[in-house]
């Protein structure tokens, strides 16, 4: 019939998109097409942490505490790397979202002083106490998130799931990023981009809340496991986005991915290596496993 027909029609023409846009995804990607400009971007390390950061757990404050710093990222480079007691001798180590220890620890070590964590984290994070709360007495989380879902009486209940949780383990201390401070780390993309972030229907990236902070609290940071901007301009052996997650999606398509959408909320992966590029002289940032070189360009930005 042509209904029939009709319908297969267009499921020869999804399914053509579908393999389209995957065969796209895995083409290397010239990060020098992005064209960024900055316009005189705030020093981070002038914020203000008192009013950036509100304590779920009693009446604390965020404070600088560390001189050098180590972010363990949750890329699978640093799967067989054997880095996990050369990480566990650093003064702080901060990690990102749920990911483990248990089970990694010759390559991620076993300690964490922070742990930042996305709003669409906070469930996976919570569900697991043993591994992600109670085996680090003395560590900080940080939450980060809309402030319609993750301030003190808003519609949504998540403050109070993590208030609760930060009640039942008094040792580790809790904050959430301030809408001020929200609003901080927008204009910081824009300053260091020319781009708005809303306007170009993305979200900033854990990645993005966790450089930042750390530049906030340590003087030194060593970042391990981050591929830098020019990486998927070749092509690259697959990988998994994530050490813990072996099936996870192949990591250069998923950054390929992101930064190219259009629709729907996305990632600017790339955007923001390169902005991390530039800061790396600036903060004290350095990078290996793998180890990113002097020659990433980012005058364009």
């Amino acid at each position: 019939t042509g209904r029939t027909a009709a319908l297969i029609l267009i499921f020869a023409l999804v399914t053509f998109l579908i393999i389209l846009t995957s065969n796209n995804s895995e083409e290397p990607f010239n990060y020098r097409e992005l064209k960024l400009k900055y316009t005189n971007p705030p020093n981070i390390r002038k914020w203000l942490l008192q009013d950036g950061y509100i304590s779920v757990s009693g009446n604390k404050t965020l404070h600088p505490k560390c001189n050098s710093c180590v972010i363990v990222t949750s890329s699978s480079h640093l799967l067989n790397t054997d880095l996990g007691p050369k990480i566990n001798q650093a003064e702080c180590i901060i990690r990102m979202n749920d990911a483990p220890t248990t089970g990694y620890e010759k390559d991620v070590g076993n300690k964490t002083t922070f742990r930042v964590v996305a709003h669409s984290s906070v469930y996976r994070v919570l569900r697991r106490p043993q591994e992600f709360l109670s085996r680090f007495p003395g560590q900080t989380l940080i939450f980060w998130g809309p402030p319609n879902k993750m301030q003190q009486g808003s519609k949504s209940n998540m403050y109070h799931i993590i208030q609760r949780a930060s009640s039942a383990f008094p040792n580790v201390s809790a904050f959430v990023v301030s809408p001020r401070n929200m609003g901080r780390f927008d204009e910081l993309f824009r300053a260091e981009t020319g781009r708005d972030r809303a306007k170009s229907h993305s979200w900033l990236s854990t990645g993005w809340f966790t450089m930042v902070i750390a530049v906030e609290l340590c003087n030194n940071v060593h970042v391990y496991g981050m591929v830098p901007p020019n990486y998927c301009s070749k092509r690259q052996r697959k990988m998994p986005y994530h050490y813990y997650e072996p099936k996870s999606p192949d990591e250069c398509i998923t950054y390929i991915q992101n930064e190219q959408g259009r629709r729907g909320n996305h990632h600017r992966f790339i955007t923001e290596k390169l902005v991390f590029a530039r800061w790396a002289p600036v903060y004290n940032i350095t990078f290996s496993h793998p180890e990113w070189l002097d020659d990433i360009e980012t005058e364009s930005i």
